[in-house]
């Protein structure tokens, strides 16, 4: 029983793999050029990057992605669809496209990268400056000799212990 079952299942696998006959999609009519999808694909991935971070914002602003890349580069879903399977057939192109994108994206990265680091390095600055000022407080605090301090109005003095031995006990 079990060796028939494999059998038919060879088979099936078999036929099945010989059928294989993808037809190559045409040519759309209104093919997106190659330099078009890469901006379309470009603006698809940061959008998705958007949509998971800032996925409220998105949602609470009524912005249809979809709809934004749409009108912005001047396509319909339909024409999107077409061109990105006319384009994932030819792999070769569709790798060249998708390079372009990651390249595209790296180059943004570094861009991104350099300006938060600007920014950091002014962020230590400041805080390197302000330490400094702190720093000079405390050094002439520790000038005055502490039996010479005020006493500051924010902590309150330290408990004194009362001698209880005098306290007679009511019996």
């Amino acid at each position: 029983m079990i060796k028939t079952l494999k059998y038919i299942l060879l088979v099936v696998l078999s036929i099945s793999c010989k059928n294989n006959n993808i037809e190559k999609p045409k040519k759309p009519d209104n093919l997106i050029s190659k330099d078009k999808m890469v901006e379309v694909i470009y603006d698809i991935s940061l959008i998705n990057s958007a949509k998971g971070v800032n996925k409220k914002l998105i949602e609470n602003e009524g912005i249809s992605p979809e709809d934004y890349i749409y009108k912005r580069h001047d396509i319909d879903s339909l024409q999107f669809a077409l061109s990105n399977e006319y384009y994932a057939y030819n792999l070769k192109i569709y790798e060249d496209i998708y390079n372009t994108v990651k390249e595209k994206l790296e180059k943004d990265k570094k861009h991104f990268q350099a300006i938060t680091e600007a920014e950091q390095k002014i962020k230590d600055s400041i805080n390197k400056k302000t330490r400094g000022e702190f720093d000079s407080l405390r050094k002439i605090d520790k000038l005055i000799p502490k039996k010479n301090r005020k006493r500051d109005s924010i902590f309150p003095s330290p408990i004194k212990k009362i001698d209880t031995s005098l306290i007679k006990i009511r019996q």
